[in-house]
């Protein structure tokens, strides 16, 4: 009986400390990812610059055939939605809205996922001779919850290969 009060006690004591270590973690976790595409900016603007076009490089379309996407709002530029209801576990269902941009430069979202909370997210084209860098980042504020911030310190694993992906897909896309 000695023996399992010590065992439980020590559990407690681990739990009691993962939680307070949480809070020294980061609320806000970036992650970005760039690559250089052999075409001027205002070819890739346009396939940022609208979440229908994203559509057809994003990385997360692949993993889910059945996915439903609505489009609402301009086709183009600030106020341009899309909404998407996955039963994928990887895609789940969510929000994503263009709130910003500048003209060949960059593209500002806004992102919601049900039960994840929301994030910001952007593009933005530099040019490079003939080339442009193209960087992709998301901004994720993963709350108060010790959980949420510990899942926090896996961000990068869990999107940075997708976003990879996706700048792969956009580059040849724009350089096909």
């Amino acid at each position: 009986m000695r023996l399992l009060r010590r065992i439980l006690f020590g559990l407690v004591v681990i739990v009691l400390a993962a939680a307070a270590t949480s809070y020294i973690l980061p609320r806000h976790v970036i992650v970005e990812r760039e690559m250089v595409m052999n075409a001027p900016p205002e070819v890739i603007f346009q396939h940022v610059n609208s979440l229908r076009a994203f559509s057809e490089w994003s990385p997360w379309g692949g993993h889910d055939p059945n996915m439903v996407v609505n489009y609402s709002g301009p086709e183009t530029g600030v106020g341009n939605v899309m909404e998407w209801v996955s039963d994928h576990p990887n895609v789940g269902n969510g929000r994503q809205e263009i709130t910003a941009l500048v003209e060949n430069e960059s593209v500002r979202t806004s992102l919601a996922f049900d039960g994840m909370g929301a994030a910001q997210a952007w593009w933005t084209l530099t040019p490079e001779g003939d080339a442009t860098r193209v960087t992709w980042g998301l901004d994720a504020d993963m709350g108060n919850s010790p959980i949420g911030r510990w899942m926090g310190l896996m961000m990068d694993g869990f999107v940075g290969a997708d976003y990879e992906r996706g700048l792969d897909q956009l580059r040849q896309t724009v350089e096909g």
